[in-house]
């Protein structure tokens, strides 16, 4: 069988998008964007909602996984058995993160590059059975990953689903784990899913969130909706910003359904997004809210944006 590609905490992938218009019906689960107006209007105003909702996908690519480990592939990587170098800098790319396994050669962390290993062990003794693309790595990966991930940027988890870089995760190759190779690796990325390239890191991605982030970390979207918008460092010329996210629940919780994820996510954003304005008579506001293949993988958040240049 063909491996996953890993599973990774891709905050930003591709959008897909449809435009409502009009207060009478909501949109679809997992359609669109949503901007509406701001506060409640006085009586006897009427007023047009467009609904615009948006879905990002945070599980595994199934399909277009390349046999090879990435681009610039160092020999003594490839089928590798001993657990990855902690700490190591490498030029990935979007083509290289989609893959299971990588090997691409190092380069010391002074010079540019766009990933940095930041989390690497063995995997769990009760995994060490599993099969090459069972499911419970990839939720193992998640769980793992993306809390070392909050400790390596110094972030909460609502700022990671707010910033510009993402993380991946790999295993070792299919002949390294016939030959007993049972290691993960994490790697924080200059770039989520819907980047056509990524960009450099500084020396080190340690610290990168605390106090308050610069914005060229930190997530936007130039375009009419969130949804067909081009996901841009908010340094960058930008049209919405991510700027608030709710949790849907914890932990122990059974997936809500579509619809009350989503609606759930579209009235706590309407109001947060007004907050986050400073409640101004008329405002867009857009959200992300994700689906039950993302929460049994271990995510409880959905992300507000505000229509805003700043």
């Amino acid at each position: 069988m063909a491996p996953l590609c890993p599973i990774t905490d891709r905050r930003h992938p591709g959008w897909a998008s449809a435009i409502l218009t009009g207060a009478g019906r909501p949109p679809e689960a997992g359609s669109g964007d949503s901007a509406t107006p701001g506060p409640a209007p006085s009586a006897g105003t009427i007023r047009t909602v467009r609904l615009l909702s948006s879905l990002v996908l945070v599980v595994a690519v199934l399909a277009g996984c390349g046999a090879d480990q990435g681009g610039d592939a160092d020999p003594g990587q490839v089928d590798a058995v001993e657990v990855p170098e902690l700490g190591a800098c490498r030029v990935l790319t979007p083509e290289d993160v989609a893959r299971a396994s990588n090997a691409t050669r190092t380069v010391d962390c002074t010079e540019r590059h766009t990933a940095q290993t930041y989390a690497v062990g063995d995997l769990p003794e009760e995994l060490h059975d599993a099969s090459y693309d069972d499911e419970e790595l990839g939720a193992f990966a998640y769980e793992t990953c993306s809390q070392r991930f909050q400790e390596l940027l110094g972030a909460d988890e609502s700022l990671v689903m707010r910033t510009i870089v993402s993380w991946a995760w790999f295993r070792p190759s299919e002949k390294a784990w016939e030959d007993g190779a049972r290691w993960y690796r994490c790697d924080v990325v200059g770039g989520g899913e819907q980047s056509e390239e990524y960009v450099a890191l500084p020396e080190t991605a340690e610290g990168l969130l605390l106090g308050r982030p610069q914005d060229r970390w930190m997530v936007c979207a130039l375009g009419p909706s969130v949804a067909e918008g081009e996901k841009v460092p908010c340094s960058q010329p930008h049209d919405w910003r991510a700027v608030t996210t709710i949790k849907l629940g914890d932990k122990s919780d059974e997936y809500p359904g579509d619809r009350v994820a989503e609606v759930t996510t579209r009235d706590f954003c309407s109001d947060s997004v007004g907050a986050w304005l400073g409640y101004p008579v008329e405002y867009d506001f857009g959200y992300t809210w994700f689906h039950e293949a993302e929460w049994e993988a271990g995510n409880r958040r959905s992300v507000c944006w505000a229509r805003t240049p700043d």
